[in-house]
């Protein structure tokens, strides 16, 4: 029997599983409605129906020819925009009670005077202070008192809280009171969820790692009860393979580590996208991408550049900030399901605002009346007007024209005019959110390849790539489930940091040298950990770094080797080289600082390999299998557009547009002046004429 390599993206509206043959090299994806009640549910019927098609010789087990189970998951994001953590208690160092609500005491928008601070996670009754002090030094001025410590615990109990963050003043220099209010903390509640600042963001920057640490208490009992309801679910498929559950950063970790640090998963879907879209871009031959993975919620894009994308230390999540590794993406509220409506000032607006996998888009006919972006495409007939998922969903195209034709009355606009106008809007919002991660740090969107996956992302990706004037769009084999495949394409990864705020001179090297020593012991105990074996161990240093007095840090990689003086300066070096990129000039002369020291440990897994497929020639035509009127800006009318099946398109295949590729998980539109060409790998790659 063939062992199966299967990776699974829970998503808002679908649940996507990509399952890899190793022995044939064969890849099949499969597709359901995502289940918001219970994702796990959603998740072993995705398992269940895709393994049954391709392994029907494993009878009633159908998860036991798994080798490999990868999974990316939305609980936690899902749970913190939707406030549906647990009721969480704080303690904290004596006098910082508040700083969780005062923050850095900045308006996210300046001139917006209206703009709403999101929740406090933790009410301020619940937010309880204990003596104790360390010093910046590491030096402790006030030890902890252990009976008012205790107290605290008792009076948390006593007000039911069923998760708790410590984060006291400098805990991450010198951790025993942190550690010693934990052991106090599990002797009173030892069915409490509790989180230290030192174990989840052991770096400087107080709020932040306060920030960080209650979010990780606030979300644990959630992703905990998430894993204990699908752990069994997986067992009774037969499933033997240990699961692995997607972190922000692009790696993988178990369900126990993930179940212990979930705030390392916000970010759990879009980042196999962006791992996916790495490798295969890779192989095809664009190092420089722009990804753009429309879902049916939200749009994600990130920037790679030489094949990498980068590494944030830290970054807001719906308004949280979080201090913990993760890929650089960006994301806004344009999907499939977002709403389109008219506000107050009598203008077309679409999301961030979605309606979900259930009702889902007015055209699913399952309640919902408010027009979302997937009923425009069902009108213009970009989308196949009678039915999704390769024919297994039936939608109703006249519940969505009826819908849009309101909105159409309020704008005195006819229907077709609204429905594109609808896209517009989406694509000006995809546009925007580009522009951010590329015109805004230095990049040129013009220099990079447009890489369009997620369900909706092959539908937009030709139009918004004319928005930024990019030349070229490249349509993976299966980009409905991208962020599945992604699962089978990445490796088990942990980062670890020390703070060392230092002066980049000489001087540095043993100090240095010596974090760099305690973060490898770290990366060994958790390889150890994992099981990995060594020849599968591998290590990757950075410094964060700036110029005396800068608020901000950039990330700079380390030569290999041992530290030494040359260390130092080949630091400095590539620090000026990325001041100077994203900030556009240098300080000559300025002192520089090196601020956290990181340190990336990889333990490398058997991955999927995509294989390239011999030349097909340039003639495509056999893979045409309709016609159907579909509505274009560029004639203001509907155009008689040819529709070939993704699955019948070989390497070297070549056509033009008007056209509509079509599959079970996307639909790619061909403009016209736009020419499509299919390369060894099967991925479609679209090019202005």
């Amino acid at each position: 029997m063939s062992k199966w390599r299967v990776g699974v993206d829970s998503g808002g509206t679908f649940t996507d599983v990509c399952l890899f043959d190793e022995e044939r090299g064969q890849v099949e994806v499969w597709k359901v409605p995502s289940t918001p009640d219970d994702p796990s549910r959603g998740i072993a019927q995705g398992v269940e129906e895709g393994m049954r098609r391709v392994a029907p010789d494993a009878g009633d087990r159908p998860g036991a020819p798994v080798a490999y189970f990868g999974h990316g998951t939305t609980v936690a994001t899902n749970a913190l925009i939707q406030h549906r953590g647990v009721k969480t208690g704080l303690v904290t160092t004596d006098g910082f009670r508040d700083l969780l609500e005062i923050g850095r005491q900045k308006r996210p928008d300046l001139y917006d005077m209206q703009a709403d601070k999101p929740p406090t996670l933790v009410s301020r009754d619940l937010r309880l202070e204990v003596p104790e002090r360390v010093r910046h030094t590491g030096d402790i001025d006030i030890p902890l008192d252990e009976t008012k410590m205790r107290a605290a615990a008792r009076a948390l109990a006593s007000a039911g809280v069923k998760a708790i963050a410590v984060s006291f003043l400098y805990g991450f220099i010198r951790p025993e009171h942190e550690r010693r209010a934990v052991e106090i903390l599990r002797e009173e509640m030892p069915d409490a969820f509790v989180s230290a600042g030192h174990e989840i963001a052991p770096e400087f920057r107080e709020f932040e790692r306060l920030s960080t640490v209650v979010l990780n208490a606030y979300l644990g009992p959630v992703m905990k009860n998430y894993i204990q309801r699908l752990s069994p679910r997986l067992e009774a498929l037969g499933m033997t393979a240990t699961p692995h559950l997607t972190q922000s950063n692009g790696g993988v970790i178990g369900f126990a580590t993930a179940a212990e640090m979930p705030v390392r998963t916000v970010l759990s879907g879009p980042s196999t996208g962006v791992v996916g879209a790495q490798a295969i871009g890779m192989l095809a031959g664009f190092e420089d991408l722009i990804t753009f993975d429309m879902g049916g919620t939200s749009t994600d894009v990130a920037l790679l550049r030489g094949g990498r994308c980068k590494l944030a230390t830290e970054a807001t999540v719906h308004g949280y900030p979080i201090k913990a590794p993760m890929l650089d993406i960006h994301t806004v509220g344009a999907g499939g399901g977002s709403i389109a409506y008219i506000d107050a000032g009598g203008l077309l607006k679409v999301g961030p605002r979605s309606c979900g996998a259930d009702p889902g888009p007015v055209c699913y006919d399952r309640g919902n009346s408010e027009p979302a972006t997937t009923d425009a495409n069902v009108v213009l007939q970009t989308l196949n007007p009678e039915y999704l998922l390769g024919g297994r969903m039936k939608i109703r195209q006249d519940l969505a024209k009826a819908a849009i034709g309101r909105l159409a009355d309020r704008l005195g606009l006819g229907v077709m005019e609204t429905a594109q106008g609808i896209l517009s809007v989406v694509t000006a919002n995809m546009a925007r959110a580009i522009r951010v991660i590329s015109i805004q740090r230095g990049h040129d969107p013009r220099d990079y390849t447009l890489m369009a996956f997620g369900g909706a992302g092959p539908l937009h990706a030709a139009r918004l790539a004319k928005e930024l004037d990019m030349k070229r769009v490249l349509v993976p084999r299966n980009p409905g489930i991208l962020c599945a495949m992604g699962l089978l394409l990445t490796d088990l990864r942990a980062d670890f940091a020390a703070t060392k705020l230092m002066p980049a001179t000489d001087a540095a090297v043993p100090d240095v040298a010596r974090s760099f020593a305690t973060l490898a012991e770290r990366a060994e105990q958790w390889f150890d950990h994992e099981e990995i074996a060594s020849a599968a161990r591998q290590l990757n240093r950075t410094a964060d770094m700036r110029y005396h007095g800068q608020n901000y840090e950039l990330a700079v990689p380390l030569p290999e080797g041992p530290i030494t003086a040359a260390t130092i300066e080949a630091l400095t070096k590539g620090f000026a080289e990325a001041h100077r990129l994203r900030y556009g000039f240098v300080a000559e002369g300025e002192p520089i600082q090196i601020v956290t020291l990181r340190l990336e440990a990889t333990g490398l897994v058997r991955k999927a390999e995509l294989r390239a497929h011999p030349e097909a020639g340039p003639d495509a035509s056999g893979a045409i299998i309709g016609q159907r009127p579909v509505w274009l800006p560029e004639a203001r009318d509907f155009v008689s557009t040819p529709i070939y099946a993704r699955d019948a398109l070989k390497p070297g295949n070549r056509f033009s547009g008007p056209a509509i590729v079509e599959q079970m998980d996307a639909t790619t539109v061909v403009p016209p002046g736009t020419s499509a060409r299919v390369d060894a790998y099967l991925n479609l790659i679209l090019e202005a004429q």
